[in-house]
């Protein structure tokens, strides 16, 4: 019986970039460990911090998620009092808390491990470029 070609797993940029997505989303869960969030939460911390009153709207595209996903993710950090929401007309404001912004420290640590371990692996080099490959490819598909 002859071999089945499976080249068109490898040649697949479905398949190769969920194989991808899944590799990092493992590596970054486990650097994210430490900080008790997951990697998501632990961005969308950052941008409030980074800049508070920045609109659910806004932090949806920023972390590209739907709106209904940020709702939830923000849901979630304002339960654990590291967000707060405050309404102006239509716009829904993220602002970090006191309790947000000491995590930063830590969940900027994660952020660091996290791409030390992919740059030990992949160069510092490739890994940058794969991500403005990346960046550059989803932005084109998304037109």
């Amino acid at each position: 019986m002859n071999e089945p070609d499976e080249s068109f797993l490898t040649n697949c940029l479905f398949f190769t970039a969920n194989r991808l997505g899944r590799t990092i989303t493992k590596i970054a869960e486990e650097a994210f460990a430490p900080t008790g969030l997951s990697p998501m939460y632990g961005y969308l911390i950052r941008l409030a911090v980074g800049t508070p009153g920045i609109s659910q709207k806004e932090l949806a595209e920023k972390l590209s998620v739907a709106p209904s996903t940020l709702t939830r993710f923000v849901d979630k950090l304002e339960t654990r009092k590291l967000v707060k929401r405050e309404v102006e007309g239509k716009t829904v404001r993220i602002y970090p808390t006191p309790k947000g912004a000491d995590v930063l420290p830590v969940i900027k640590q994660a952020s660091k491990n996290l791409s030390e371990r992919y740059e030990e692996v992949l160069g510092k080099s490739f890994a940058s470029e794969l991500s403005r490959q990346l960046v550059f490819s989803s932005e084109e598909m998304e037109k």
